[in-house]
């Protein structure tokens, strides 16, 4: 197993590819708070108070990808890309395999963030042993990129681990989280919240500084390379109708909200890409999602955030930036 290494400085350096996300900043967060060294990689190369080593990079670029994880003592993958499945079909596996190819040749451990949309449909709890049965474009991306990591550790020729989330929510998810967006920030904003699929099935939601304190335990436990693990989340959930009381609770509002069926998500599709996407997930939404971190709760001894706590971190945060 591998320890964080050196760098030729002599100190400790930490990449994160795909800076600027809500999980990126959530873990960019816990390593300065820890004194530690950060590169920040994206496409722009945004400067970032209190670091000052800020690369521009496009990763579908072998050269560029090697250029940024040059040097570095541990990797972290959190990119994201256009929720848009033919996107991902073309640009995931060449993001994978220009990491796996730079992170192998420098000897450099990965760790990737990632979703559970190869699972497919689940009877029952997700959990890290959970068989890959995607029933989705996007979902079969997921699945061949987590193979093609998972290939490579057993080949040897990388050391590297999953970090799987399941959907998420949080004070920097504004914009990319599925509870933010459609609940918390419609429900400060004076309008009714939108629940997607049937409100009276649990869903889990990953507290989005939970993860960036758990991808930081697990880049600092060599024990934890070269498998999967689900990052923690507070079980039971609530189901969607209890997420919005939850929610109006905390801003002190009335607790209403619309439901969006399979039609209306397919009609509003017509005039926005990134809706007509998440059609082919309603499966997620009309059934139990449960996600399962008990392995990562025990290992680390970590107690998640519970769900009142975390959307009161979060509507705090709401009124913070508003004022």
């Amino acid at each position: 197993m591998a320890n964080a290494q050196l760098n030729e400085t002599g100190s400790v350096l930490y990449t994160i590819l795909g800076a600027g996300g809500s999980i990126a900043k959530e873990l960019t967060a816990v390593l300065l708070g820890k004194g530690k060294e950060v590169r920040l990689v994206s496409r722009q190369g945004k400067p970032v108070n209190g670091v000052s080593d800020v690369m521009a990079a496009d990763i579908t670029d072998p050269l560029q990808t090697r250029r940024a994880v040059s040097g570095s003592s541990m990797v972290f993958l959190c990119a994201g890309l256009t929720y848009d499945h033919k996107v991902w079909q073309e640009t995931w596996p060449k993001i994978i395999q220009n990491v796996i190819d730079a992170c192998s040749e420098g000897g450099i451990p990965l760790i990737f963030f990632d979703n559970v949309y190869m699972y497919g449909l689940v009877d029952g709890r997700m959990t890290e042993e959970t068989p890959y049965n995607p029933r989705s474009k996007k979902g079969e991306v997921r699945a061949a990129i987590a193979d093609k990591i998972m290939e490579n550790v057993k080949q040897g020729n990388l050391t590297a681990s999953i970090a799987r989330s399941a959907d998420f929510y949080g004070p920097a998810a504004d914009s990319t989280g599925i509870l933010n967006i459609m609940v918390i920030n419609k429900l400060a904003g004076g309008s009714k919240a939108n629940w997607i699929g049937n409100d009276h099935v649990t869903h889990s939601y990953t507290f989005t500084p939970d993860a960036g304190k758990a991808l930081y335990l697990m880049a600092s436990d060599p024990s934890s390379f070269n498998q999967v693990w689900h990052l923690p989340t507070t079980n039971p959930a609530p189901n969607g109708k209890e997420y919005v009381e939850m929610v109006a609770a905390a801003l002190k509002v009335k607790p209403a909200h619309m439901k969006l069926g399979s039609f209306m998500i397919r009609l509003a599709g017509l005039f926005n890409r990134t809706i007509g996407e998440l059609h082919e997930m309603m499966y997620q939404t009309t059934h139990p999602y449960i996600f399962d971190s008990t392995k990562f709760e025990k290992h680390f001894i970590f107690k998640p955030t519970s769900y009142e706590e975390g959307i009161a971190l979060t509507v705090k945060n709401l009124t913070v930036t508003k004022k």
